[in-house]
């Protein structure tokens, strides 16, 4: 998901503690989508209540987001809007390969193969309206704000770290860098550990943080150059030209100075080019929004996840102390964190 560009990028290892206090414009497609892949049983099944709907999601938002907020961290959920149409084929690219690795999955299974059928069930995760709407309801009961974003939700993140309202964009993509972002979080996680994408492994972790000005001055271009560099590797609104990679892409641009000189030099082209670079510079993104954290309305978590989807009360429990202590017993306004 999103464009390639981690080689190219300054990442900096920092301690969780460093976030206390801060408030982090998170993904949410992003995160949800992490939720679903990572947490899951042995066979590859995602966890399920006893109706059969599955649950990952609810249990990575509830026991993350309650640490996170115990270590001082403010979340604020960024929702998607409507997708640009330039964006189409590659939705349609990524709704094959859930099908594709469903049947693989299945497959797997029938064949026994353990670890093939759990690379594949990650594979195949997929979010739906009823997952966003219960993600909504839990966020909502616990007090954690949330926005809708016109369209791409790491575009208005961005535009949030931007304007001041958050820290830090939250996502392990990098696409929110490309929309401006000045400051960019990934791994951002209690644990220090990060499961392996498509692969039954883990590999300690820690929070990185990437500075949009600091990384464009490292490798010498703006960020107009940045989102060509993006355009020639490929995009979610390109293919991207053939066999050229990140720094390939970085010695074109640095070369051509343009992705429109390159393209003339090549004797290509990339089609709504000026679209799309301008989306990148000028997306869409709303300004009416408030970020309120509020106390966790404790009997709604618990309706909604022990008596809907038959999570353990006691481990609620446990979470809902670590939220209630970290909301200092009242509403607190974005202000009042600073």
């Amino acid at each position: 998901m999103g464009v390639d560009l981690g080689d190219l990028l300054k990442k900096k290892s920092v301690e969780l503690s460093d976030f206390s206090s801060k408030v982090i414009a998170i993904d949410a497609y992003n995160t949800l989508y992490q939720f679903l892949s990572i947490i899951r049983q042995k066979d590859g099944t995602p966890l399920k209540d006893s109706k059969g709907n599955i649950t990952s999601h609810l249990s990575g938002l509830l026991y993350r987001m309650s640490s996170l907020m115990e270590a001082g961290i403010r979340p604020v959920f960024v929702f998607d809007g409507k997708p640009p149409q330039m964006k189409s084929p590659t939705i349609e690219k990524r709704v094959q390969a859930r099908e594709n690795a469903q049947m693989k999955w299945e497959q797997a299974q029938e064949e026994g193969l353990a670890e093939e059928a759990y690379k594949y069930a990650q594979a195949s995760s997929r979010i739906d309206a009823t997952i966003v709407e219960d993600s909504r309801k839990l966020l909502n009961a616990m007090g954690i704000p949330f926005v809708d974003a016109p369209s791409e939700g790491e575009a208005q993140a961005a535009y949030m770290v931007i304007k001041g309202d958050a820290d830090y964009a939250g996502s392990q993509d990098y696409d929110s860098l490309l929309f401006g972002a000045p400051r960019v979080v990934r791994n951002l996680t209690v644990s220090g550990k990060r499961k392996l994408p498509k692969k039954n492994l883990y590999v300690d972790v820690k929070p990185e943080v990437m500075e949009l000005e600091e990384t464009l001055a490292g490798m010498g271009v703006t960020r107009e150059q940045l989102i060509d560099i993006a355009l020639c590797v490929g995009t979610d609104y390109n293919q991207g030209l053939a066999n050229i990679g990140p720094r390939k892409a970085l010695k074109l641009v640095k070369e051509h100075g343009s992705i429109e000189k390159i393209l003339s030099s090549m004797g290509n082209e990339i089609p709504d080019l000026d679209i799309i670079k301008d989306f990148f510079m000028n997306p869409p993104v709303t300004k009416d929004y408030g970020l309120n954290w509020k106390k966790p309305k404790t009997d709604s978590v618990l309706e909604l996840l022990c008596d809907e989807h038959d999570f353990s009360r006691e481990r609620v429990s446990k979470a809902l102390e670590k939220l209630e202590a970290s909301s200092g017993g009242g509403q607190k306004t974005l202000d009042s964190w600073f």
